[in-house]
């Protein structure tokens, strides 16, 4: 009885959490509606708003999908963290452009993040262990973008060297803490299932 009753309280505390986060994503939605009423400087167009419902979407139902795979609070942190990581990765780089200006042809190289990050996940099946090396490995792909993209030249005078770095060290620490959670959530123990 007394599992049972806890198990129905995570059902509706996870319930919670759920409509709380899609309700963030109508929020997010309604932000850049807001700013234009404000600022000329804001200045989105349907297809604006339409590929970043796209995004908020898709974010949302990879989570959905992925929280499936464990209870654990930390494995579910660990997604929602490289999820909102690719998230701002993806809209940075459409919005302003990470390496010079969003046209800049340099911006590409973090589809390429991306595509390693995925590909990774899937390769480590979504097990905890697996998913902490992967995404320290992204990590490390955001850095290497950042280095050849200075020892290039990329993006610059609209993106000086330290800027470039600045960010993608932000993203690969975004990455590593991902990739943290993903560490504790295979030393969590998973509980002890008891005998009826």
């Amino acid at each position: 009885m007394q599992m049972a009753a806890k198990a129905e309280n995570r059902k509706g505390r996870g319930r919670l959490w759920r409509r709380a986060a899609w309700g963030a994503a109508a929020a997010l939605m309604l932000l850049p509606l807001l700013a234009m009423q404000v600022t000329e400087e804001v200045a989105w167009d349907v297809a604006d708003f339409a590929v970043f419902g796209a995004m908020l979407i898709a974010a949302g139902g990879v989570y959905e999908a992925s929280a499936r795979f464990s209870a654990g609070n930390a494995y579910r942190a660990a997604i929602g963290l490289a999820l909102a990581t690719a998230f701002l990765l993806v809209w940075a780089n459409l919005a302003v452009g990470i390496i010079g200006t969003e046209d800049d042809p340099a911006n590409l190289l973090y589809g390429g993040v991306l595509a390693f990050g995925i590909i990774s996940a899937f390769i480590a099946r979504f097990q905890p262990a697996g998913m902490a090396r992967a995404f320290f490995a992204t990590a490390l792909a955001q850095a290497l973008v950042a280095a050849v993209a200075v020892a290039a030249g990329m993006g610059y005078p609209a993106s000086p060297p330290l800027e470039v770095l600045g960010v993608n060290a932000l993203f690969a620490m975004l990455w590593v803490a991902s990739a943290l959670l993903f560490r504790k959530a295979a030393q969590e123990k998973p509980p002890a299932s008891r005998a009826p």
